[in-house]
């Protein structure tokens, strides 16, 4: 049965911009795409780089407005619009709420791997396997 609304969490990086692509190209249904802001605190800022309070909060914030606005064009390009959300927290934990909350009966969404101890998490990302082991929809990772 094809999806009537799919979900794609974006995060900037190539894969997920691939994921959108995917999404578009796939399924012709209502496609929402999704940043979650992660919060950081004093001690996770790279070196000191990020601004401390305030000022790091709205420059996650902007940097999620260009992601957005990034999908709305690359759906313009492809003659379709998508729906965009930005939510603050944990990424897999907004992305399951999300598809929870809004009747979403798909997923799909870019896997990043890297050196990890799990094989799961070397082939998908972290993100990626939790949202694929906790998610009652199905899921699409593109690699």
């Amino acid at each position: 049965m094809a999806p009537s609304h799919v979900l794609v969490p974006l995060d900037g990086s190539p894969l997920a911009d691939e994921a959108l692509r995917q999404a578009l190209a796939l399924f012709d249904c209502r496609v929402t795409v999704l940043n979650v802001v992660t919060p950081l605190d004093a001690a996770m800022s790279e070196g000191g780089v990020l601004e401390p309070g305030e000022k790091r909060r709205a420059a996650a914030r902007e940097r999620a407005d260009r992601i957005v606005e990034r999908a709305r064009t690359q759906a313009a390009a492809a003659d379709r619009t998508v729906e965009t959300v930005v939510e603050t927290g944990d990424p897999a934990e907004a992305i399951l709420a999300y598809v929870d909350a809004h009747e979403v009966d798909h997923v799909v969404m870019g896997g990043h791997g890297g050196e990890r101890n799990e094989i799961a998490r070397r082939l998908l990302g972290t993100v990626a396997t939790s949202v694929v082991g906790d998610s009652p929809v199905t899921v699409t990772v593109v690699r």
